[in-house]
């Protein structure tokens, strides 16, 4: 077998130092995952920085305080995210799906590389940051983060169908918002 990518084993050692209380340790994991973890929970939250700050900051608390349940059984970096995803999935859930605020444009994500032009780009982040944050998070979910209806039925406390349902009402009111004639 393979020795395990470097990365991999320089977070398992990290983590392993940081559950012993090792602050510096644990500041290499944060330097090392929190784009990844922002760019993830910044779309759950639709779009909205102060929220997906929150959530990122309340991800890495949580992930220090259960250091020691982390089994290593799978890479410290796919622990964490699926903490961060939990964290923001709890966040969608405690505001009882409540609709959240629009997005402004000043707001939007900086465009980066995309295969469309980024005027286009900044309407689908605000199409998305306008859904019902149920339909958004098994949107953000399964389109972006390639997650499977199984996995978001049972993060999410749904059913498979209902996940399946949520998907395509989320993708059906897309479609709609971003018909000619439709935009804003």
């Amino acid at each position: 077998m393979p020795p395990p990518p470097v990365a991999w084993s320089a977070d398992a050692d990290d983590a392993r130092a940081a559950a012993r209380g090792d602050r510096q340790a644990f500041q290499r994991l944060y330097r090392q995952h929190v784009d990844r973890i922002y760019g993830a929970v910044y779309r759950l939250a639709g779009y909205d920085h102060a929220r997906a700050e929150d959530l990122t900051q309340d991800a890495f608390v949580r992930a220090w305080q259960k250091l020691a349940d982390f089994r290593h059984e799978s890479a410290f970096g796919t622990w964490l995210y699926r903490l961060a995803v939990n964290v923001a999935l709890m966040d969608i859930r405690s505001r009882g799906a409540q609709p959240v605020g629009f997005v402004g444009e000043d707001d939007l994500p900086d465009p980066g590389e995309v295969p469309f032009c980024a005027a286009e780009r900044e309407e689908l982040e605000r199409s998305i940051a306008k859904l019902p944050p149920r339909a958004r998070a098994v949107l953000v979910l399964h389109d972006v983060e390639g997650w499977r209806h199984e996995e978001i039925a049972s993060e999410l406390d749904m059913a498979v169908g209902t996940s399946k349902a949520q998907l395509h009402r989320a993708r059906a009111l897309l479609r709609r918002m971003l018909e000619p004639g439709e935009r804003s």
